[in-house]
């Protein structure tokens, strides 16, 4: 049979939805108004219900059956009440041209009366009903009706409560996503802060949120360029020279690692590094000409590896000069180390100075490393501004410091000279 339905109708079931209330579990609360309800109206049946879509369902029940849970929409006498705002009352269901064929008083269990008072949110909502039945007919006295509709009132108050619950829920895992949100941002961006600053930076930048410069007399710089690197770019896809140089920097960022050196920066074809520094030791320049050599090492492999492929290579100019120099950050908005002094220029000179595929060490370098490590001496070189100074091709470790056969790889011996471990890490 067809059933009234409210003007809102699409609206009252949204905000039935809402609440969150259709197949919930039984509430005590609930259960003790709809019993209530049953005591004061002197009746065997009462039970609070809810509308949603075309089913009716029963949130608390009394005197009926405990496997009966609702109804379809179109035999429940709710769907009658919840067109309107008040009370409903039938005292005599077969003489009520609204629910005389209604199933349920046509057939068993043959309801006679029936009072309910529609459940209508602040916003207007009817929800559902509260509703007291007899088998009989039966009538409703003033104050009997008015203690139902105050019952209705206090299950109105109950379903705001919930909803308050609800939406205090919804707030609280909104809060907590948000936490979770801002950690998670805040720990991208100290992972991403400790990948562009040495570690100790890293940390006294998000402790103090400066760095302070800091001098250091004596730290080891290495700059490495590739030889004839513009004149490549010319010939060369963008991806691919861009493959190419970061399958080389890879490898230098290895290289370095493994000694305890720290990556200041790369500049197009120049890789800048610094032993010493942001943590001084001792063993700088000797860390730097391991670092230098393991470099070459790499580079050769990859040459073999692509010549064979008939691809090009890069080869590689080296120059380490150690002195003092001062360290600090730059910038506000993107932050970068960055290393000054006479012996970062000399660096330059050292590297200006070299050929491809040597490393060329500065005198104060070779005064520190002679011990483990073999060069070759080339007496007063001439730089860019005039000036000559004593410099030395860097050839290998010593064979009792060497892992291999060309020098080029320091064994267990070295890094205990060095006082590292085969990891890199500070022993």
């Amino acid at each position: 049979m067809p059933y009234p339905m409210p003007e809102n109708e699409t609206e009252r079931n949204e905000a039935v939805r809402s609440y969150h209330i259709m197949n919930s579990p039984p509430e005590v609360a609930y259960d003790e108004i709809g019993e209530l309800a049953a005591e004061i109206c002197e009746c065997p049946v009462s039970y609070v219900g809810f509308i949603e879509d075309d089913r009716f369902w029963m949130k608390a029940k009394y005197g009926l059956p405990d496997d009966l849970e609702g109804c379809p929409r179109e035999i429940a006498f709710c769907s009658v009440t919840i067109c309107g705002a008040d009370l409903v009352v039938s005292p005599d269901l077969q003489q009520d041209e609204r629910f005389k064929e209604f199933y349920f008083v046509v057939n068993d269990p043959h309801f006679r009366f029936y009072a309910a008072m529609p459940l209508v949110t602040p916003e207007g909502y009817s929800l559902g009903t509260i509703c007291v039945m007899d088998f009989k007919p039966h009538q409703l006295t003033f104050e009997k009706a008015e203690s139902l509709r105050r019952l209705g009132h206090q299950v109105v108050g109950l379903l705001e409560h919930r909803r308050r619950i609800l939406e205090l829920d919804r707030a609280m895992a909104q809060l907590d996503q948000a936490h979770r949100d801002l950690a998670d941002e805040k720990r991208r961006s100290e992972e991403l802060l400790h990948r562009i600053l040495p570690e100790p930076i890293a940390r006294e930048l998000k402790e103090t949120e400066k760095v302070e410069p800091k001098f250091f007399p004596s730290a080891t710089v290495m700059i490495a360029d590739i030889c004839g690197f513009t004149n490549f770019t010319r010939h060369t896809e963008p991806a691919a020279l861009l493959a190419l140089l970061n399958r080389y920097y890879s490898e230098f960022d290895r290289a370095i690692a493994a000694f305890g050196l720290e990556k200041v920066k790369t500049i197009g074809d120049a890789y800048l590094a610094v032993a010493g520094v942001p943590e001084p030791v001792k063993n700088s320049a000797a860390r730097a000409c391991a670092a230098a050599l393991s470099i070459m090492e790499a580079c050769r492999r990859i040459r073999r590896e692509r010549e064979r492929l008939h691809l090009p290579f890069f080869d590689l100019r080296i120059g380490l000069h150690c002195g003092p120099l001062i360290a600090g950050v730059v910038g506000t908005s993107r932050f970068s180390y960055d290393i000054w002094g006479d012996a970062v220029n000399l660096a330059a000179a050292c590297e200006a100075a070299s050929q491809p595929n040597r490393i060329n060490l500065s005198q104060e370098v070779w005064g520190h490393v002679s011990p483990c490590f073999e060069a070759e001496e080339r007496g007063g070189v001439l730089c860019k501004d005039g000036m000559a100074f004593p410099m030395y091709f860097l050839s290998r470790l010593k064979r009792e410091y060497s892992s291999d056969e060309e020098g080029l790889l320091a064994n267990q011996a070295m890094f205990a000279e060095l006082h590292l471990n085969r990891a890199g890490s500070g022993a």
